[in-house]
């Protein structure tokens, strides 16, 4: 039987945690706006489970299933909900993690939540069906794998809100555009925060997190690429290279 690892987090630190604003904000971005929506989505498809049981005798399932239903509020928050969704759970003390894909009509955010007993909190990142606006936001609701989610929230909760960061604003004279540096080589140290390729040691923004943890292990070899963002050397994007 297939075994999975389900790694362990702090509900109460994420549940309120505020809103990561890092997350894709480029020279342009300027505006913030106030946004919020709930959802439902309790429509399941395609769900698929594999179950173990770990050496001290927890009880872990792994689900991948699509949930559709309908959200409301905000503009680019209302319309058919569809979401993409892995569960890691262990049945046998409530909790665990679950990732994907939230999208609304045309606004598409990833979304990465923990849960304990029933519900989930977590944050979002993605687009908004506005044009050249991103959506960072807290999300929450109750979960299953087989009803789906229910009491959706995006935004509006005591855990955090949502924005929508635009174009316009306060029309300060543009930042000229930061130095970009590289590397190309074997990971040789890699953490939630900060990756290492050669001389250079990057840290690990918000958006690349799950990317880097998941699927950049140390010794993978890796085009790297870096700038000078708030005065910290932060990653802007990686690439395997072949061998």
């Amino acid at each position: 039987m297939k075994k999975f690892a389900l790694v362990a987090v702090s509900v109460a630190a994420l549940a309120g945690a505020g809103v990561a604003v890092a997350h894709g904000i480029d020279n342009g971005a300027q505006s913030v706006s106030a946004v919020a929506g709930s959802f439902t989505a309790t429509a399941v498809s395609g769900s698929q489970t594999h179950s173990c049981t770990t050496s001290a005798g927890k009880a872990i399932a792994e689900t991948k299933a699509t949930y559709t239903g309908t959200a409301s509020g905000s503009p680019d928050l209302t319309g058919a909900a569809t979401i993409a969704a892995r569960s890691t759970i262990d049945t046998t003390d409530g909790l665990g993690v679950v990732n994907g894909t939230l999208k609304v009509g045309k606004t598409e955010a990833h979304f990465s939540a923990v849960y304990d007993h029933g519900a989930i909190a977590g944050t979002a990142s993605g687009h908004a069906a506005t044009p050249h606006v991103q959506l960072l936001a807290n999300v929450s609701a109750t979960f299953s794998t087989t009803a789906g989610f229910t009491g959706g929230k995006i935004g509006g909760t005591s855990g955090g809100s949502a924005v929508e960061l635009g174009p316009g604003g306060c029309g300060e004279a543009k930042t000229p555009p930061q130095k970009t540096v590289k590397a190309d080589g074997p990971i040789t140290a890699v953490t939630a925060g900060s990756i290492t390729v050669g001389h250079l040691t990057c840290t690990v923004p918000t958006s690349l997190a799950i990317t880097v943890a998941t699927s950049y292990p140390a010794g993978t070899r890796v085009e790297i690429r870096c700038s000078n963002v708030a005065g910290t050397k932060t990653l802007v994007s990686i690439k395997k290279k072949g061998h």
